[in-house]
């Protein structure tokens, strides 16, 4: 099963506020989500998705696209989103979890098969961030494999427990689930990448360069 948690956007992203008000930012975040569940959704081979969420936009977006919603009703924040929903998984029965952030907009559904046909039947698949610091994307096979820790330095706990486990684990670095935009030269390189995703539209209609520099 895919996961996709999706913590309340109206406030997230506080660390643009910088170059973005409240409603920039919300904007921004509301965006970028439909741009990461658009792509799962032209995903035709996929596994089924559940959006971990108790956000309305990000509920009724899911609904939309046929996707299942976990309620998060503590909202506890990612790490605690992924382990309510991975126990979830589990308890249902489901052989792996592939964990996607909703504030990787670039990606693209070839980086997507390119990771279900790298996992090994028992181990793991992690996507580092650009900087290689963060954890982009986590598939673990079985469904809890090792615990998911998120924050700025996940990558590299991530990658020593999926190693410790003993079984295969696959690093891939792909450049659209690379970019998660956090900081505010993020948003330039969101804007300069070709394609015509609904967040890049709206970072460009801002034009946002000068603010950017000062901040």
């Amino acid at each position: 099963m895919i996961l996709v948690p999706v913590k309340n956007l109206a406030n997230a992203k506080q660390r643009l506020s910088p170059v973005l008000g409240p409603e920039a930012r919300r904007e921004l975040a509301q965006a970028m989500c439909a741009d990461v569940l658009g792509t799962l959704a032209r995903w035709r081979q996929r596994p089924a998705v559940a959006v971990v969420t108790s956000d309305r936009f990000a509920s009724d977006l899911a609904a939309r696209f046929g996707f299942e919603v976990i309620a998060d009703d503590v909202n506890p924040g990612e790490t605690g989103a992924i382990e309510m929903a991975t126990a979830f998984c589990r308890d249902r029965g489901a052989l792996h979890t592939l964990v996607i952030p909703a504030d990787i907009p670039l990606i693209e559904v070839s980086e997507l098969v390119k990771i279900a046909e790298s996992a090994p039947p028992s181990g793991a698949v992690l996507v580092p961030d650009g900087a290689g610091r963060g954890t982009n994307a986590a598939l673990r096979a079985p469904a809890d494999l090792f615990p998911l820790r998120f924050g700025n330095d996940s990558f590299l706990p991530h990658l020593a427990a999926a190693k410790a486990t003993g079984v295969p684990c696959v690093v891939l670095k792909l450049p659209g689930i690379a970019l998660d935009v956090d900081r505010p030269e993020d948003l330039q390189e969101l804007a300069a990448t070709d394609g015509e995703r609904r967040s890049q539209k709206l970072v460009r209609s801002w034009n946002l360069d000068a603010q950017v520099c000062r901040g």
